[in-house]
Parts: structure tokens; C-alpha cells; sequence
């Protein structure tokens, strides 16, 4: 009997006197199958960039029905940023692109990740590569003061099945330009380079693909693979193997946060 469906009152009072509700205070829908929304902050959340939280919404069986969801605003931001695919029949995603201005959304403030950089070693140049939504916890990323402390160069790679779908990064792009905490500096030593798979484009193809062809690294001015070089990736579990493949074959190691290496790739999805 616990799994019973509950009426849509119960589930919305169970959702707005949840002790992890947060108000959404901003909707953008991107594409058809693609949005980002904005959440106010718990009070007790500290995190690093390129971590990601628990969140979701109560299910129809009074429930928390909770996934993980990278965090796509910078540390220092007052409020939360999420950044979703929208799957019709996605057990969480199918109701959270409903949400409006107001909503609650239940985000539970113990963020945890691989994406962050303790876990690499130092180096000279920093990819994130990522794909669709995997874009999120870069954009978090990119605008740590850190990163571009860290690195001389910074190359953010944004792979989608069509143009529209790149709308989110290019619009992160002009964020990061204005930024006035790393503006400046990202304008000297930041990369952005998008490809769409399904779609004609300036840069057309699977990333992997124009990395083991080279034409990304030409295209970017700069060598192959190396030990300068240090990785952080996220997308499908196939892209995440393939490009970690091409690591290793460059001699890098994967990290972690206990052992810092020259790549890391992040392991936790939403659905």
C-alpha cells in the first residue's frame, strides 16, 4: 500500500512543507527538449564548482522522487541553477519541465562530484568536454576565478545533435565575457569550441571523432594531446568511455578526489 497513488493536494502539500524545498524563481525553455531554471539557495549549501545535488519533486506515491543534477550556477551565486533535458516519459523529467515561477522543487544541499579541480594535478591546459545537458556543471566551472588561475588556456567543447541545442552554451559564452569577476581574464585565455552531430555547422561531427582526426585540435591552434594537457568530461556513458580511451592513450591518468590525475569524468545521470 505504500506506493499507492496519492491525490495531486497531497503531493503538493507534501512538496511545500518538505525541510528541502526551494522556490523556483526563474523558467527558460531553450528548445522543445531542452530548459534551464533557477532556484533559491539553501541556506546551509557550500559547494565546489562542477559538484552536483539530489533534487526532484514528491512522485505520485508521496515519495521524494529525486535524481542528480550537475549545478550549472558559480559558487558564489545567490541562487541555484539547474540545466535539464526533458524526457516525456522520464519519471522526474516528465513533471519537473512543468514547473513555473513559484514551484518548489525539493534540493538537498549535500553536493558531491568528480568534476571538481582538487581532482586534478596541475597542468597547462584545461578541456571540458561535455555533451547536451553535460554542459551544466561546466558552466558552473568556467566561471570559477580558480580555473583561470590554474590554466594559461581554457577550452570549453559543447556537442549537440542540432544548432538550436547549442543556444544554452552560447548564451553561457557572453556570460562568462561579461563577467566582472573573470571576464578579463577569459578573454585572454578562453576557448569555446561547439559541434552539432546531426545538423550542418561550423563544426560538424562527434567530438571524439574530431579529436582522433585532429581537426579539433587544429582548429583550436593548438598540439594534441599531452602531458600538459588535463581533461574534464561529461556526457553519455559512451562518450565518457570513449574520450577517456583517448586519455589514456595520450598517457593521462583519470582522477579523483582522493588522487588527483590529468582526467576526470563525471558518473552520475539524470533521468
Amino acid at each position: 500500500m505504500s506506493d499507492q497513488t496519492i491525490s495531486t493536494a497531497d503531493i503538493a502539500e507534501k512538496l511545500e512543507t518538505h525541510p528541502d524545498a526551494q522556490t523556483v524563481t526563474s523558467v527558460h525553455h531553450w528548445t522543445d527538449r531542452l530548459f534551464s531554471f533557477r532556484v533559491t539557495r539553501p541556506a546551509s549549501l557550500r559547494f565546489r564548482s562542477g559538484e552536483f545535488l539530489m533534487i526532484g519533486l514528491i512522485g505520485d506515491n508521496g515519495k521524494p522522487l529525486l535524481r542528480a543534477y550537475s549545478i550549472a550556477s558559480p559558487s558564489w551565486d545567490e541562487e541555484i541553477e539547474f540545466y535539464s533535458i526533458k524526457v516525456p516519459d522520464g519519471p522526474l523529467t516528465s513533471k519537473l519541465q512543468k514547473i513555473e515561477v513559484g514551484s518548489k522543487v525539493i534540493v538537498r544541499p549535500k553536493p558531491v562530484g568528480t568534476l571538481v579541480l582538487d581532482a586534478l594535478v596541475p597542468g597547462k591546459r584545461c578541456y571540458l568536454v561535455a555533451t547536451g545537458t553535460g554542459l551544466a556543471p561546466f558552466a558552473s566551472l568556467a566561471r570559477d576565478p580558480e580555473l583561470y588561475e590554474q590554466f594559461d588556456e581554457v577550452i570549453l567543447t559543447h556537442t549537440c545533435r542540432e544548432v538550436k541545442d547549442l543556444a544554452y552554451g552560447a548564451e553561457l559564452v557572453e556570460r562568462i565575457m561579461a563577467d566582472p569577476l573573470i571576464g578579463e581574464e577569459a578573454a585572454k585565455k578562453f576557448k569555446y569550441y561547439p559541434t552539432t552531430t546531426q545538423e550542418p555547422s561550423k563544426n560538424e561531427g562527434r567530438v571524439t571523432d574530431l579529436m582522433r582526426s585532429g581537426k579539433l585540435f587544429k582548429d583550436l591552434g593548438v598540439p594534441a594531446l599531452g602531458a600538459d594537457d588535463r581533461i574534464m568530461i561529461c556526457g553519455s556513458m559512451p562518450l565518457n568511455l570513449e574520450i577517456k580511451e583517448i586519455c589514456e592513450a595520450a598517457g593521462l591518468n583519470e582522477g579523483s578526489n582522493s588522487k588527483p590525475g590529468e582526467f576526470v569524468l563525471e558518473k552520475a545521470f539524470v533521468g
